[in-house]
């Protein structure tokens, strides 16, 4: 937090930065009551279970980072992010298609996060997004970019893509733990390169 993220993310899903919701909660009270947002990263999780890791937690947002469907959007009370990945040879056509169906008038997700696809993942991976495809869609949805930036590249993926935010996990690690340095440096260059792209 100190370093000036806007937003907080906590994995929820089977992972080797999986954290349990008593111990996010545990985190979020002991930062101010003006913290940054707190994302809950969950995957092919059940309303009722979104629901309750909601309530054990105190996180913010849901970030939907699995096979869900737009479908159950009508039964979760939450702001949602989801995350998609789009394969190679994905046309903008049908990107497009894909992140409309999330954005329906009814209940639309507050961001769409767009991944790197890596088979067998849902995130987390280092590899990149497709940047081309990122900045199409970005000019007409509310993207935020994840996949394979590091404090090294974040600048240039902003200057590239005009997202509304960026996301950041392993680009930050080093020998597989979150580093101070390397957080700060990441933020630092995403809001210099945010204010240049106005």
């Amino acid at each position: 937090m100190e370093a000036g993220a806007s937003a907080l993310g906590f994995m929820l899903a089977d992972s080797r930065r999986k954290i349990e919701p008593h111990s996010i909660v545990n985190i979020l009270s002991a930062l101010p009551s003006a913290r940054p947002s707190a994302v809950g990263v969950v995957v092919n999780e059940s309303p009722g279970a979104i629901d309750e890791i909601v309530r054990l937690s105190g996180i913010d947002i849901v970030q939907l980072s699995g096979d869900e469907s737009p479908e159950i959007l009508g039964e979760i009370k939450y702001p949602v992010w989801k995350a998609l990945r789009f394969p190679a040879g994905t046309t903008l056509e049908a990107a497009s298609r894909i992140v409309e169906s999330w954005l329906s008038p009814q209940r639309p997700v507050a961001a769409i996060l767009i991944d790197a696809a890596v088979p067998g993942r849902y995130g987390g991976s280092g590899h990149k997004a497709n940047w081309e495809l990122a900045t199409h869609l970005a000019r007409k949805y509310p993207v935020i970019l994840a996949g394979g930036l590091s404090p090294e590249n974040v600048a240039e993926a902003i200057g590239t893509v005009r997202p509304l935010g960026v996301d950041v996990s392993s680009g930050v690690e080093v020998h597989g733990s979150k580093d101070a340095v390397r957080i700060q440096d990441f933020v630092d260059a995403s809001r210099e390169a945010f204010a240049q792209t106005g």
